[in-house]
């Protein structure tokens, strides 16, 4: 007699085995991931150049990647803190393009960065950043980064990682991705709130879902692509789905 087992197409049993095997590998990595953040506090005591940058060095070796490979002129930052990311950038572009010329001093070298917080948290000073005191999504915050930017700002790359709660996300992606050039990106982060339950036991909703609720309902979105390699860079990351490519 014929077993169910054989009864079953090996195409099937292949198919099943492979959901399972996959099941497994995404528990293990969130496993881990989890006793990762826990361990490390959720990165909080990530420095650089001793100053607190707050983020999973994972996803910072990404960011340095992908500036490097873009060579953006501008980078904007929603959500400086204590300044520690946007120093970040401004090393990085001070090893790309160099540092101490005249147009550096006034703030007009190629790689500046804009900065925005709702409150002061930080002491830094570095001639490539200029901060913004103010909502992220305020129409003032908005038109006073028009003006810093000036009418040829040439390669812009965004960066969002202020509040994260799903409708304040969605509505800097509507406002910020504008500023994003042909062939550069938006990286929004920690989407990982709406993807592990540690980060969202009062049941609110985070960035992966306003990217998701952009993609599906922006006009905007039609211009855009994730970049899954991007995100997916060291299998772990703080910002699932959360580079945005703009194609057109």
């Amino acid at each position: 007699m014929a077993s169910h087992r054989d009864a079953v197409p090996p195409s099937h049993r292949a198919r099943t085995r492979g959901t399972i095997a996959r099941a497994l590998d995404t528990a293990a990595r969130n496993r881990f991931f989890e006793r990762l953040i826990k361990h490390t506090n959720n990165f909080d005591k990530v420095s650089w150049l001793g100053i607190p940058v707050w983020q999973n060095v994972f996803d910072l070796w990404t960011m340095q990647e992908t500036i490097a490979e873009v060579r953006p002129d501008v980078i904007i930052e929603t959500g400086t803190n204590r300044c520690g990311s946007a120093q970040f950038f401004a090393h990085i572009f001070d090893l790309l393009y160099g540092r101490g010329s005249e147009a550096q001093r006034e703030g007009k070298a190629k790689g500046r960065i804009w900065t925005v917080d709702i409150e002061k948290l930080h002491d830094v000073s570095n001639p490539r950043i200029t901060t913004h005191l103010g909502s992220s999504v305020a129409e003032e915050t908005l038109a006073s980064l028009r003006t810093w930017l000036g009418p040829d700002p040439g390669t812009v790359m965004v960066i969002l990682d202020s509040d994260h709660n799903r409708p304040h996300v969605r509505r800097e992606l509507e406002a910020y991705t504008p500023f994003v050039t042909l062939g550069s990106y938006l990286l929004c982060q920690d989407g990982v709130i709406d993807d592990l339950p540690m980060f969202n036991r009062n049941g609110e909703e985070g960035p992966r879902k306003a990217i998701e609720d952009f993609f599906a309902t922006s006009p905007l979105a039609k211009d855009f692509e994730i970049d899954h390699e991007r995100c997916e860079r060291f299998l772990i990351t703080h910002h699932p789905k959360g580079w945005l490519r703009r194609h057109s």
